[in-house]
């Protein structure tokens, strides 16, 4: 039996319910501000993942990252997994832009168009995502998943998101 080169990853993550604990009195968008200003720690999902909040502005949010090996699949790239969750990311923070105060949100639905493989050759790749409308209980959003080196499309996909009124814990008017 050969010998195999092992290799090991290890992550740190802080207090993820921090975030939470900061969102009473807070609109979406004011609490993501929060977040890119390195007030409040990234989610533990950005350091498990290799991707970090770049922008956030009202209907809009983007997120740049770098795949390591540790990501690839048995076809030898990285696996589709990686492009889902970027680009969900993308376009459910878009939705989280447009949160009132005491408002939370969930994915119900998303659909992906996996375009080009990511291998490590790729290099940084950046997910954007834009809210194409905002109602009362039902949002939707589109993201785009490109190589930040040569601009091409890696996948895109659209959302639907519920909102919903936050726990009362969540809903206090002032931080």
């Amino acid at each position: 039996m050969e010998t195999q080169k092992k290799r090991s990853r290890t992550i740190t993550w802080e207090d993820p319910f921090e975030i939470m604990r900061a969102a009473p009195g807070r609109t979406g968008l004011e609490l993501l501000r929060e977040l890119a200003a390195g007030r409040l720690p990234a989610p533990p999902i950005a350091h498990t993942m290799g991707f970090t909040g770049i922008s956030f502005d009202e209907g809009r949010a983007v997120f740049e990252g770098e795949a390591g090996e540790y990501l690839y699949n048995p076809i030898g790239v990285v696996h589709g997994g990686y492009a889902m969750t970027l680009l969900d990311s993308c376009m459910s923070v878009a939705v989280h832009t447009l949160l009132g105060v005491g408002e939370r949100y969930t994915t119900l639905e998303a659909k992906i168009n996996f375009v080009r493989p990511i291998t490590l050759d790729t290099g940084r790749v950046r997910a954007e995502g834009t809210v194409i409308h905002r109602g009362s209980t039902i949002a939707t959003a589109e993201g785009k998943l490109t190589a930040v080196s040569t601009g091409k499309l890696l996948a895109h996909g659209t959302t639907t998101c519920l909102i919903s009124p936050a726990p009362p814990a969540l809903r206090a008017t002032s931080p």
